[in-house]
């Protein structure tokens, strides 16, 4: 803990730019702002919890990603097309930014295709992939002519060559699909969010042979038009080395069909995973020496190869929405709890928790927060920020240093939730899900409502 007096006040510190949104300010007496609006006048509007998402912060981001690999693939004459992966957070004003951006779109089940579609995102521009596509949705991704469909197995290959030909899809004109592969690199940063190692649910190994017998089946179907391999091989990963091997194995896997069938696939996908900063302590991935490094193993692969550069495809999601976007809380319960050890830790219930963010409980993700709607003390107390939900691993941030005096009815803010916050947020316990607020140039709408007890008892049918 401080040593300052009780009930001293200090100015706030900075906020740390890499953490927090573009448009995120604190004022001298601890009054966080959010694209020029004073979070407690966001409070006082759309009540809490709320997801507060800078519109402006994510088109830069997205410009950051187009800017980036554009410019470093340019050299090689070779294209780049940057998907947004959905899954992270999508609504159609999300989906209609990230169109406007020079952004595709990627879905993963119908229910996202659905959005990206009633956002104006053109088929061609849109991609599915998921590991258990059903038949409805392997029909409308046909319906809507996306640009291209992810196949993740064996018997996908046949479902979907199936599917093209009850369609019509044949002869000139196929059904562009790629292959998802498992390169056996094991990155990210937790076991349930690596998802190139061999033994998981995703994919077609290297391992054996497996993926190139997949890919030579594709054009063994006239049906299906093969654009190229994909690959992911996990999230919330810092260290480049990792993107830049699984190129290395992907241009290897062109190679060898191309040697064995002819056939020079015209695309790779080397998919997502780039990480952000969630604490102070952590450095987010680079993304313009990102770029470059792919850039320069991918030519310098295809050079050895004696091959032409494929069009190339990334799919980042937290990446350009992530740091976005800030939860805002209200403060209820403050309890002191005496450890073993005689040590005193506090805790700070808020009117949210594993509903509006499950990754904490799910993956033991780390967060940091800031006291919202005014200077808090100088003396500090070691706190754990807790939920409000029926369970003892409802932990928003597990250990932080917090104001001594923050009190019920005080506002704090959590940052970087941009990504996965409101995608996996739940009804747990019959807690209504936040909205989601935009906010740019002083003004704020809501993008996404907040529910009402009424939409929970309309699925009730008793």
């Amino acid at each position: 803990m401080s040593a300052a007096p009780a009930g001293s006040t200090q100015q706030p510190a900075p906020l740390e730019g890499h953490v927090w949104p573009l448009n995120a300010t604190m004022s001298d007496d601890g009054a966080l702002a959010l694209a020029g609006i004073d979070a407690a006048a966001l409070v006082a509007e759309f009540g809490t919890p709320s997801y507060i998402l800078d519109e402006e912060h994510f088109r830069a981001r997205a410009r950051v990603f187009i800017d980036s690999f554009t410019a470093a693939f340019a050299p090689l004459g070779a294209s780049v097309d940057v998907y947004y992966a959905g899954k992270s957070f999508l609504s159609v004003a999300v989906a209609r930014w990230a169109r406007e951006e020079g952004l595709r779109v990627d879905t993963c089940t119908g229910g996202e295709l659905a959005v990206a579609l009633r956002a104006g995102v053109p088929g061609a521009e849109i991609g599915l992939h998921g590991n258990n596509k059903s038949d409805s949705e392997i029909s409308r991704a046909l319906e809507a002519r996306v640009g291209r469909i992810v196949v993740d197995s064996f018997a996908e290959i046949d479902r979907v060559a199936a599917a093209a030909r009850a369609a019509g899809r044949t002869g000139a004109d196929p059904v562009p699909v790629m292959v998802r592969v498992t390169t056996g690199i094991h990155a990210g940063g937790h076991e349930f969010i690596s998802t190139a190692h061999e033994d998981q649910k995703f994919g077609v190994s290297l391992a054996g042979g497996q993926a190139l017998a997949a890919l030579a089946a594709v054009l063994g179907h006239p049906e299906l038009e093969l654009l190229g391999a994909h690959t992911h091989i996990g999230s919330q990963i810092q260290d480049a080395h990792a993107f830049e091997i699984n190129a290395r194995k992907m241009l290897g896997l062109r190679e060898d069909l191309r040697s064995t069938t002819g056939y020079l696939m015209p695309e790779l996908d080397l998919g997502g995973g780039y990480g952000i900063a969630y604490t102070p302590e952590e450095i987010p991935i680079d993304v313009p020496s990102l770029a470059l490094d792919l850039a320069g193993v991918v030519g310098q692969v295809c050079t050895e190869l004696g091959t032409t550069v494929p069009r190339i495809s990334i799919e980042p999601g937290r990446s350009i929405v992530g740091s976005t976007t800030v939860t805002l809380y209200t403060v209820g319960v403050v309890k002191p709890v005496t450890l073993e050890d005689g040590s005193v830790r506090v805790y700070v219930s808020v009117d949210g928790g594993m509903s509006d963010n499950i990754r904490p409980a799910l993956y033991d993700a780390r967060y940091t927060a800031r006291l919202a709607n005014r200077t808090g003390s100088a003396q500090t107390m070691r706190a754990r920020v807790v939920g409000k939900h029926c369970e003892s691993g409802d932990i928003v941030i597990s250990d932080i240093a917090l104001p001594a005096d923050i009190a019920p009815g005080d506002l704090l803010a959590v940052p970087a939730t941009g990504a996965y916050g409101r995608s996996m947020a739940s009804n747990y316990n019959h807690v209504l899900r936040p909205p989601v607020v935009a906010v740019s140039g002083g003004r704020a709408r809501v993008i996404v409502r907040r529910e009402t007890e009424d939409d929970l008892l309309a699925l009730d049918l008793g």
